[in-house]
């Protein structure tokens, strides 16, 4: 395909506004400009899709994709291959997800992120470290025995690992990570999330005051709204300094919760979908293994022998349809969430998450039913139509 080529289609979401009758130019991997359809240059060639024209999803937690999960095989060829199976959904940037390890594992992990970035890998945005410094009593699936508060050392790594990477996002505990520790990650550019946590609403506002400025996986493996003590949940929702991912499959969350939080939230802190995905997404498989123990999917979620939710077996093409179809947000809303909102909680807004002049070309063509018809990563297509 030509450097410099124009995509059509039915409507363009641009992340903020709906157009007709427009094309999107593409140049050098970037948004060169939105034009009427009849307004693209006759030496440009155009690739007409029909449908709808949006943003490329971003999602911010991803444990695995195309048969593998990064704890198992942290290296940049395990990162190829999750970026590729999760780009046939629509998803054109995302952060590979360490869910706790030893040290030994976190350290390939950090190492297989530079490779990535040093790489470029097609949809690569950076990592996300869900672990090890969580609390014991939430610690959903993640292993007991590699759980650990953070040292010295981890926040030197982790602060050093920022610099090699376009995003480093790192989930904590109070209880596993002083907020004097919060501070430095945030100054230094890391996102620090708060999840698999006891915290108390006054505890969670202290740290999100720190430099904390998002939760993971709102509602799970954290503290619930509680009408005297309103804890992690009530801090998310009440307070405008904190995004938070959703996983969005109606297992994980029931979908009145899902209401209540969506109108209750107030931003400029957002709700954003993330997937939680493990090894299977792109995959017939039936079970996989995390630190040594098998998870089984059945009927639509992934589960450990003893019933204990283990990620999600959930796309983000899946998440979009769900809060649109099954909660009735609105199509261009449910858009953001999956592109603009994620990008504005990673501080990448400039450059994602919206079709702009001078924006990455990360582009997804979806059928009028929410089908994933094509993708573009830098103005490359990577699925479907080219």
């Amino acid at each position: 395909m030509s450097d410099r080529f124009a995509l059509g289609a039915t409507r363009i979401f641009d992340g903020d506004l709906w157009h007709e009758h427009t094309a999107l130019i593409v140049a050098n991997g970037h948004i060169e400009a939105l034009v009427p359809a009849a307004g693209v240059p006759s030496d440009v060639p155009v690739v007409q899709t029909e449908g709808i024209l949006a943003p490329g999803f971003i999602d911010l937690q991803v444990n695995g994709g195309g048969g593998v999960m990064l704890n198992d095989h942290p290296d940049v060829g395990s990162i190829r291959t999750i970026c590729a199976a999760h780009a046939r959904f629509g998803t054109t940037a995302l952060l590979p997800t360490l869910i706790t390890d030893t040290p030994q594992v976190t350290a390939a992990a950090h190492a297989a992120g530079i490779a990535a970035a040093r790489e470029a890998v097609p949809g690569f945005l950076g990592l996300h470290l869900e672990g090890p410094h969580l609390s014991l009593a939430r610690k959903g699936a993640h292993d007991p025995k590699l759980i650990r508060p953070m040292t010295d050392a981890d926040q030197a790594a982790l602060v050093a690992l920022r610099g090699q990477l376009p995003v480093l996002l790192t989930t904590i505990a109070p209880e596993s990570a002083e907020a004097a520790r919060v501070s430095v990650l945030a100054q230094a550019g890391i996102v620090v999330s708060l999840g698999h946590t006891d915290a108390t609403y006054a505890t969670a506002l202290a740290y999100g005051a720190a430099g904390a400025s998002m939760a993971t996986h709102l509602f799970n493996a954290m503290s619930p709204l509680g009408h005297r003590e309103p804890g992690l949940v009530g801090a998310v929702l009440d307070s405008s300094m904190l995004h938070a991912g959703l996983i969005a499959d109606g297992i994980h969350v029931d979908p009145a919760a899902m209401g209540v939080a969506l109108r209750a939230k107030k931003g400029p802190g957002r709700i954003v979908l993330v997937t939680d995905a493990m090894a299977t997404i792109g995959t017939d498989m039936t079970s996989f293994t995390l630190n040594g123990r098998t998870i089984y999917r059945r009927d639509g979620s992934l589960r450990l022998a003893d019933g204990t939710l283990a990620g999600a077996d959930l796309d983000m093409i899946s998440a979009v349809r769900f809060v649109h179809g099954v909660l009735g947000l609105d199509l261009g809303e449910a858009l953001r969430m999956a592109s603009l909102y994620p990008a504005e909680t990673v501080g990448q807004a400039h450059r994602l998450g919206h079709l702009a002049k001078g924006t990455a070309a990360d582009i997804v063509a979806l059928s009028d039913g929410l089908d994933v018809e094509g993708v573009w990563i830098a103005g490359r297509p990577v699925f479907g139509a080219a």
